[in-house]
């Protein structure tokens, strides 16, 4: 009797599990992001970790060129990052004028401060190369991680977003958990 019924609880938490995975659902993003950050020299790992829909990444670092600070504001969305916003700082504090976004290319080539935002330019995939005046910082959920301590001068660090993938040999488990969060719990909750 009871051998019957542990096989009749596993048959049904089995069926729903499927269930739950093959069932159609309303279009929606994908909440999770699977973000890394690799001594690209190394391989040693940096970061790993899920983001939230929407989560916001800050690069900030300094322009050789001409000596102002740069701030990246990057968005976690659906397995990859979306540049939101740019501002290269005044040096003397005031206010950044505001810029167009499609001028921005531009503007990173010929300086001076400015501030785009209203951005969504999509990336995957970036190589930060460090060298001795750029100094670059990242903050990602709450930590900060000086690029050039991690990899060091004339090093590089790799960074990498996409969903989180089930990989049961030789993956993490955060890997795991954030893609079962990720396949169960709607966006937004």
């Amino acid at each position: 009797m009871r051998r019957g019924l542990a096989i009749g609880i596993c048959v049904l938490a089995l069926s729903s599990a499927t269930l739950l995975i093959l069932a159609p659902r309303a279009a929606r993003p994908r909440g999770l992001t699977w973000l890394e950050l690799t001594d690209a020299g190394s391989g040693r790992t940096i970061f790993a970790g899920a983001l939230s829909y929407d989560e916001p990444i800050v690069l900030t670092w300094k322009n050789s060129l001409f000596n102002l600070t740069v701030t990246e504001v990057f968005a976690a969305r659906a397995g990859r990052l979306d540049l939101t916003q740019v501002t290269f700082a005044d040096p003397r504090g005031l206010p950044p004028p505001a810029a167009r976004p499609e001028d921005l290319d531009d503007l990173y080539h010929t300086g001076g401060a400015f501030h785009v935002e209203g951005l969504a330019r999509p990336l995957s995939r970036a190589v930060f190369r460090i060298g001795e005046i750029g100094d670059p910082v990242m903050t990602i959920a709450g930590r900060t991680i000086h690029l050039k301590q991690e990899a060091g001068f004339g090093g590089a660090v790799l960074m990498q977003a996409r969903t989180p993938h089930l990989r049961l040999v030789g993956g993490s488990l955060g890997e795991i958990r954030a893609y079962l969060r990720d396949l169960i719990i709607p966006a937004g909750e």
